[in-house]
C-alpha cells in the first residue's frame, strides 16, 4: 500500500522545528534523524506530526519556505486555535491574516476552528457574509467574534 508523507526543506533548523511541533500536537515523536546535514545538523529528521509521517531535510538555504504550502489545523474550540497559534508564533514566528500565521523557520500554517466552515456554508447567505467578513479582519480566528458576527453583532 502506498502513502504520502510531506516533506519539508529546511536550511539547518529541522530537528529544533520537529521538536517544536511534536511537542505541540498528541499522538506526535521524533522517529529518527540521519547524519550528513549542514554544520553537524542531521540531513533528515522523520517524525510523526497528529499520527502522520513527516520528514524535513536540512538541505541549506536553496529553497526557503513560501506560503505556496501550509499546514491547516483544524482546532475543536477556541482554545486549541489559541495553543497551537501560541506555540506556533513563540520564539519569532509572526502573525498574519485569517487565521494564518508563520512559524519561526518560516513554515505557513492556517489554524482553523471547526466552527468556521460551519458558519461559512449557513444556508442563510448574508449570515455567512458576516462571517466571511469579520474572519477577513481577523488575526487569529475567535471563535465567539465570528459567532457574533453572523448573528448580525459587532
Amino acid at each position: 500500500m502506498s502513502s504520502t508523507v510531506p516533506c519539508l526543506w529546511f536550511d539547518r533548523d529541522g530537528l529544533a522545528a520537529a521538536e517544536r511541533y511534536v511537542a505541540l500536537f498528541p499522538d506526535s515523536r521524533v522517529v529518527s534523524t540521519s547524519p550528513g546535514g549542514p554544520d553537524g545538523a542531521p540531513m533528515t529528521v522523520s517524525f510523526v506530526l497528529d499520527g502522520r509521517d513527516w520528514t524535513i531535510i536540512n538541505g541549506g538555504p536553496h529553497f526557503p519556505q513560501t506560503e505556496a504550502f501550509s499546514v491547516q489545523v483544524s482546532c475543536a474550540d477556541q482554545a486549541e486555535v489559541d495553543r497551537y497559534w501560541d506555540g506556533l508564533v513563540a520564539d519569532g514566528g509572526s502573525e498574519g491574516r485569517c487565521g494564518w500565521l508563520k512559524d519561526r523557520w518560516g513554515v505557513s500554517w492556517q489554524i482553523v476552528p471547526t466552527r468556521l466552515p460551519e458558519l461559512l456554508s449557513d444556508p442563510d447567505p448574508e449570515r455567512a457574509q458576516r462571517a466571511m467578513t469579520a474572519m477577513l479582519g481577523m488575526r487569529r480566528l475567535v471563535v465567539v467574534e465570528l459567532e457574533a458576527a453572523a448573528d448580525g453583532g459587532a
